[in-house]
C-alpha cells in the first residue's frame, strides 16, 4: 500500500557476547614513564621562554624520584642544569644511551631470569632454562642399528641411552631451510653416557658385516682392555697392526657362556654365597641365568628366558694391557669404534686420548686424523695437552705447531688462563729462550713466570689469581732467604735466569720484584747496578755482548681498526716511538722506530717532567724489527735482521729503516729489540 511502511521487530538475541573493555593504565604510571623519558631533554634545554620551572613528578611510595643516578638509571630531574657539569654529563649520557643493555633485556624479557643472551638482530626464540626445558623435535634419537649385536659384554645390563654421546654427531632429518635447529635437552635424571654407548654408536654405523640371511654377524673376538670386554669382529681388526698381531698369535677359539645381564650375574653370586637358599634352588638359579649348550626345552610363558636374549658363541679372547694416564675407557671406545667406518669421527675433547690409543693400536689412519684435528684446534686450553701427547708418541709436526703457537701466544693468551699450570718446566724454559717469543715487554715475561710458579706451588687453585693475590702470597713467605735460594725451589732458578732482567726499568715493577722476594738479592743488586752504569755512561750497555740473548724487547699486537699503532720505549734516557701504520691498500703496513726529542708532544706530561733525557746528539743503536703473522694456515716471520743506526735528534737521522709489508692478515705480532753498544 502506497505511503505505508512495514516495521519488523528486531530478533531477540540471547546469550550475546560483549568483550570487556581493557582497563586504562593508571594516570600516575603514564605520567611517571613520560617524566622519566622527558627529564634529560627538559634539563638540557635550559630556561624556557616563560620562565616557568618544570614540575617534577609527585613523589609517591611507588614512584620515587631518585636524587642519585647510577650506571643503570636515567637522569630524572627536569630543572635546568645551569653550570652543573656533572649533571650535564649524566643527562647527555641518558640521551645517547636511553637505557642500559641489561635494563632493556630485563624490561623486554618474559621474566628477569630469562633476560640473558638476547640478540635483537636475530629472530625471537624461547630460551632454555631450568623452568622451561626444550627438546629437539627435528633430531633423530640415538637408536641402535637394525639387527646389530655389537655390544660389550656388560652392555646387555641396561637399555641403550637415548642421549647422544659427545663424540657422536646428531643426524637431523630433512627440515625446511627456514627452521632453526634447537639443542637437544638432556633430562637431569638421564643416565650418563658410558664408554659402551660410545663404542656402540660408532660400531653400529657400519652395516656391512651382515650374513647371507641379512642378520648381523656375531662377534668372534673379545678384547680384554681396561677392565672391560670389547666385542669385536675379525674383518675390521686388520686396520690395527697391534690387534692383528695379537689375533694372529692368539689361541684357538673356544665356546663362551655369558650372563644375560649384570643383574642376573649379581643375583646369582648373592644366591651362591647365601646360606638361606637350598642347593636345589641354587642350581635352578644358575641354569636360568647362564646360557647352556644343551638343546632348548619348552619354556612356559613365565620363563625368564623370554625376557632376555640368548647369547652363546665361539670367540677368540685377546688381552691388551695399557698403562698410560692419557688413555681412558672413553678414548678406547672411540678408537675401537672408528675401526668400523672409514670416515673418522673424533671429538676435540677426546682427541688427545684417542691419539694415544691409536698409537698403541698402530691405527695409522686414525693417528693421522687425530693429528689433523689437533693442528686445527690448538688453543690455550689444549696446547699443553697436545704437546705432551704428541711428544710422547713422536708426532713431531704437532709438537712443532704447539711450540710455534706458544712462541706467539704464551704471554698474550696462555698467561691469563688457568691452563698455564699444565705447561712443563722444560717446555717453558725452551720457549722463554726462543728468539721468536713475542713479548709486550721484559716485565711481562717475568710476570708470566711468577704466575706459573704460583700455580705450581698452589696446585689446588682452580681460578686464575689476581696480581695482588700473587704479590701477597710471595710477600707472606719468610724474608730470611729468597724463594729461589731454598732447597726445594732451586730447580726453578734456570727459568728465571732466562728472563732478561736488565730490560725491566720501571721503578714500580722493580719494587714489586723486591716485595715478592723471589729472586736472590745478588740478582737485584746486579740489575740496579747495570741501570746505574748505563745512565752514567750515556746509555752504554757494556756488560751485554750477545744481541740475541741480551737485547731489550717491546712489542704490540695489531688487531684493531685504527690506521696506526704507536708505543713509547724508554731506555736509559733515550725515548723511541715504535710505530705500525696501515696504508691505503688493504693489508699493507709499514713498521719503523723513531727517536723522540725532549718535550715531544707524543710524550705524556709525567714522562717529560719525571723521566731522564739524554742530550747526546746521536746514539748508536743495534736494533731488530720482527713481524709475525699467519697466512694460509702457516706462521710467517719477517725480520730486518740485526741493524745498526746512529739515532740523532734531526728529522733525517731520528728514524730507523722502514719495513713495508703487503698482504698481512690480523693479528700481527710486532716486536722491537734494541741494545746500546759501548761508544
Amino acid at each position: 500500500m502506497a505511503g505505508s511502511s512495514s516495521v519488523y521487530p528486531l530478533p531477540k538475541i540471547s546469550n550475546s557476547y560483549f568483550p570487556t573493555i581493557p582497563p586504562k593504565a593508571p594516570a600516575p604510571a603514564i605520567s611517571y614513564s613520560q617524566a622519566v623519558s622527558e627529564a634529560p631533554y627538559t634539563a638540557l634545554s635550559g630556561v624556557i621562554v616563560d620562565g616557568r620551572i618544570p614540575e617534577r613528578h609527585p613523589v609517591e611510595p611507588r614512584y620515587r624520584v631518585r636524587n642519585q643516578v647510577g650506571q643503570t638509571n636515567r637522569w630524572r630531574l627536569p630543572e635546568s642544569l645551569y653550570s652543573d657539569l656533572l649533571g650535564s654529563s649524566q643527562a647527555v649520557k641518558a640521551i645517547s644511551m636511553p637505557y642500559n643493555r641489561s635494563m632493556i633485556n630485563i624490561i623486554t624479557a618474559e621474566s628477569p631470569k630469562l633476560s640473558t643472551n638476547m640478540d635483537l638482530s636475530k629472530p625471537y626464540t624461547f630460551r632454555v632454562s631450568n623452568d622451561r626445558p626444550q627438546t629437539h623435535p627435528n633430531l633423530m634419537p640415538f637408536q641402535a642399528a637394525k639387527g646389530s649385536k655389537l655390544l660389550t659384554r656388560d652392555s646387555m645390563s641396561s637399555p641403550v641411552s637415548q642421549t647422544l654421546p659427545a663424540s657422536a654427531p646428531s643426524r637431523p632429518r630433512s627440515i625446511p631451510s627456514t627452521a632453526r635447529p634447537l639443542q637437544t635437552f638432556t633430562p637431569k635424571n638421564a643416565r650418563p653416557v658410558t664408554p659402551k654407548d660410545v663404542f656402540l654408536y660408532h660400531s653400529k654405523k657400519n652395516m656391512s658385516f651382515v650374513g647371507p640371511d641379512e642378520q648381523p654377524l656375531e662377534c668372534d673376538v673379545i678384547l680384554e682392555c681396561l677392565g672391560l670386554s670389547w666385542e669385536l669382529h675379525r674383518p675390521f681388526l686388520q686396520k690395527s697392526g697391534t690387534l692383528a698381531t695379537l689375533l694372529h698369535s692368539a689361541t684357538d677359539p673356544s665356546s663362551q657362556k655369558y650372563y644375560r645381564s649384570s643383574a642376573s650375574e649379581t643375583l646369582d653370586k648373592y644366591i651362591k654365597k647365601s646360606e638361606f637358599y637350598s642347593n636345589e634352588y641354587r642350581d635352578i638359579s644358575q641354569r636360568l641365568s647362564v646360557v647352556d649348550d644343551a638343546p632348548e626345552e619348552k619354556k612356559g610363558i613365565g620363563h625368564p628366558a623370554h625376557t632376555s636374549q640368548q647369547r652363546t658363541g665361539t670367540v677368540t679372547t685377546i688381552t691388551l694391557d695399557i698403562s698410560d694416564a692419557l688413555v681412558t675407557k672413553r678414548a678406547v671406545a672411540v678408537a675401537l669404534g672408528n675401526l668400523y667406518h672409514d670416515e673418522l669421527e673424533v671429538d676435540v675433547d677426546d682427541v688427545a686420548g684417542v691419539l694415544a690409543v691409536a698409537s698403541i693400536l698402530d691405527f695409522k689412519s686414525l693417528v693421522n686424523g687425530c693429528c689433523d684435528i689437533m693442528l686445527k684446534s690448538i688453543s690455550s686450553k689444549t696446547v699443553c695437552t697436545y704437546h705432551h701427547t704428541a711428544s710422547q708418541y713422536n708426532q713431531d709436526h704437532v709438537v712443532g705447531a704447539c711450540e710455534r703457537w706458544l712462541e706467539l701466544n704464551l704471554i698474550p693468551q696462555l698467561a691469563c688462563q688457568i691452563q698455564l699450570r699444565e705447561m712443563a718446566a722444560d717446555l717453558l724454559q725452551r720457549i722463554l729462550k726462543s728468539n721468536r717469543l713475542f713479548v709486550y715487554n721484559e716485565y711481562s715475561v717475568y710476570k708470566t713466570l711468577v704466575y706459573w710458579l704460583f700455580l705450581q706451588v698452589n696446585p689446588d687453585i682452580q681460578l686464575m689469581p689476581s696480581h695482588s693475590t700473587v704479590l701477597a702470597f710471595f710477600n707472606s713467605l719468610s724474608k730470611n732467604t729468597a724463594f729461589l735460594e731454598r732447597d726445594e725451589s732451586q730447580m726453578y732458578a734456570p727459568l728465571f735466569a732466562a728472563v732478561r732482567l736488565h730490560g725491566i726499568t720501571d721503578t714500580g715493577n722493580i719494587q714489586d720484584m723486591q716485595i715478592m722476594n723471589i729472586l736472590p738479592q745478588k740478582w737485584l743488586v746486579d740489575l740496579l747496578s747495570q741501570h746505574y752504569h748505563a745512565l752514567q755512561g750515556g746509555g752504554d750497555m757494556s756488560a751485554l755482548k750477545n744481541f740475541n740473548t741480551s737485547a731489550v724487547r717491546q712489542g704490540f699486537i695489531v688487531d684493531d681498526e685504527p690506521h696506526y699503532h704507536s708505543e713509547i720505549l724508554s731506555l736509559h734516557g733515550f725515548h723511541f716511538e715504535l710505530k705500525a701504520v696501515r696504508q691505503s691498500t688493504a693489508g699493507t703496513y709499514v713498521f719503523y722506530m723513531q727517536r723522540l726529542r725532549p718535550g715531544d708532544p707524543i710524550l705524556s706530561f709525567r714522562q717529560c717532567e719525571r723521566h731522564t733525557f739524554s742530550m747526546r746528539p746521536d746514539r748508536e743503536v743495534r736494533y731488530c724489527i720482527t713481524v709475525q703473522y699467519r697466512q694460509a694456515g702457516e706462521n710467517q716471520l719477517t725480520t730486518t735482521g740485526l741493524l745498526t743506526h746512529k739515532f740523532g735528534l734531526g728529522e733525517k737521522t731520528s728514524k730507523s729503516e722502514v719495513i713495508k709489508m703487503e698482504g698481512l692478515q690480523k693479528p700481527i705480532y710486532v716486536t722491537f729489540a734494541i741494545m746500546f753498544p759501548a761508544s
